[in-house]
């Protein structure tokens, strides 16, 4: 019996499906067992479910947006629900997990991101062997590369260090699997592979999505689904957090070329329409914006667990549980519009004045709203700390400016080493506030983990850097080792 459950928790299970689930009477992330895939075109709905994993709320529909900021020093509770409360004093095991979580469409069906990962593998390996029209084949394998990179690029950022900034030794990152578990005799157990071997893999993946992809503009509808722009804007991240400043520039000034965007910064929304662009679908700076539609929550998902509920009090019955905190605030200069972007409020139960978040106010209605996943403004960003780090003051400040041109503060002049990439990291954080970047951004570089009020600071050789493997992983796969500090 031990042996059937460790193959059922192996991988997700293969889940067929045809066209009709892409209508839009139907959720997209529900497809019929009863459909095997004959063609290319079969396929779409297979890759719209994968799609479907990116917007849960155990992943970016809310916990990689909110945790990787109240774990740091950007947000604070101010209810209990009983949400993020061991994440906001960094207690032992109350981390990021998205190595399993439940899927929207069946709470009793196992689903995380290796169901994500394994769907991806499927399209990968099996779309070649129908018919079909080869420029869908080509577009629909360049999605699934794109997609699986980002999943296995989020694990790895979760559960283990960066190349290069290992504590102790210590490299191992997660299970890397490229090929799909299609029934109970594909499946198997393996041991974590490397840090480098799985950055080696996100690198691959990036590759051959950017070559398979077309490029479009930003800010448009075409950008709910991913592009050359979009992955090579993430392969520019990914070089980034892996040290590869050289190329991460170079492919930030690549994906700004594909996706129309200047050097000046004509491309970003200027300072006034900031508020609305987050009120705007697609956001006018979207490179990557996951679309989300009433049909695709039960009708308590939004009130529940969006985003808008969380973080905002616009609608009768939100949970309003995370406000700014006294440190982020003081982060914004004079005139700067993303300060603007808290709204001075109260909350019962609350002492004094707190502030709701403007960036997610469910303006498609009931808590309803698209979350862009990757923006135009991290590519000048991501091209600014990667000179910075090479050397390239003029460029880092050049790139610097050209953001904050747009977003209503003064220009910075003078400035140069640590206190140049202070002022990037700095802008990163008011720029990508409640997008789920701050954590990433203190552990990338091997900073101690900054938190708020009295709550005492991480050092990154804190084994709380890194999240635990789930415990039933652990005990099914005898392979699989715990990170340190959890044994």
């Amino acid at each position: 019996m031990k042996n059937i459950i460790k193959t059922l928790m192996l991988g997700s299970a293969l889940i067929l499906g045809s066209c009709d689930s892409l209508l839009e009477t139907e959720p997209r992330q529900s497809l019929t067992p009863e459909t095997a895939f004959s063609d290319v075109e079969s396929f779409e709905s297979l890759l719209m479910s994968i799609y479907g994993k990116v917007r849960s709320f155990d992943y970016y529909g809310q916990t990689m947006m909110v945790a990787p900021e109240i774990m740091a020093d950007n947000l604070r509770l101010i209810a209990n629900t009983g949400r993020y409360v061991g994440e906001e004093v960094n207690a032992d095991r109350a981390h990021i997990d998205i190595w399993e979580f439940e899927g929207d469409d069946d709470p009793n069906e196992f689903r995380g991101i290796y169901a994500g990962i394994n769907e991806a593998n499927i399209l990968i390996t099996e779309i070649d062997k129908v018919e079909g029209d080869e420029a869908l084949r080509t577009k629909l394998k360049g999605e699934a590369h794109f997609l699986r990179a980002l999943f296995y690029f989020d694990l790895a950022r979760v559960y283990g260090y960066e190349p290069g900034q290992e504590v102790n030794g210590f490299n191992a990152s997660v299970i890397l699997r490229t090929t799909p578990t299609l029934g109970f005799s594909d499946a198997d157990f393996k041991a974590r592979s490397t840090n480098r071997e799985v950055y080696d893999q996100i690198e691959s993946d990036l590759t051959s999505a950017i070559s398979s992809l077309g490029g479009q503009s930003v800010g448009t509808e075409d950008n709910y689904r991913a592009s050359k722009g979009a992955a090579e804007t993430l392969l520019a991240r990914v070089y980034l957090y892996e040290g590869k400043n050289s190329e991460a520039a170079a492919m930030a000034t690549q994906a700004m070329a594909s996706m129309g965007l200047t050097n000046s910064g004509e491309g970003l929304v200027a300072a006034n329409a900031y508020e609305e662009a987050f009120n705007t679908f697609p956001n006018p700076e979207s490179i990557f914006e996951i679309e989300i539609r009433s049909v695709d929550w039960s009708t308590v998902d939004g009130v529940n667990n969006s985003m808008s509920s969380l973080s905002a009090n616009v609608f009768t019955g939100a949970q309003f549980i995370v406000t700014a905190t006294d440190e982020l605030l003081a982060s914004y200069g004079a005139g700067d519009v993303r300060r603007d972007m808290w709204d001075e409020t109260t909350r019962s139960g609350a002492d004094g004045v707190v502030y709701a978040s403007k960036k997610w106010l469910g303006s498609k209605g009931d808590f309803l709203e698209n979350l862009p996943i990757l923006r135009a403004s991290e590519l000048y960003l991501i091209r600014a700390e990667a000179r910075q780090k090479t050397g390239d003051n003029a460029g880092a400040l050049a790139d610097l400016n050209a953001l904050r041109s747009k977003r209503g503060v003064s220009a910075l002049a003078g400035i140069t080493g640590n206190d140049l990439f202070q002022a990037i990291l700095n802008e990163r954080r008011i720029e990508f506030a409640l997008e789920g970047h701050r954590w990433f951004d203190l552990k990338r570089n091997g900073l101690t983990i900054s938190k708020a009020g009295s709550a005492e600071p991480v050092p990154y050789s804190d084994y709380r850097i890194l999240a635990p493997i789930p415990q039933d992983e652990i005990i099914l796969n005898d392979l699989l080792e715990n990170n340190p500090g959890y044994n």
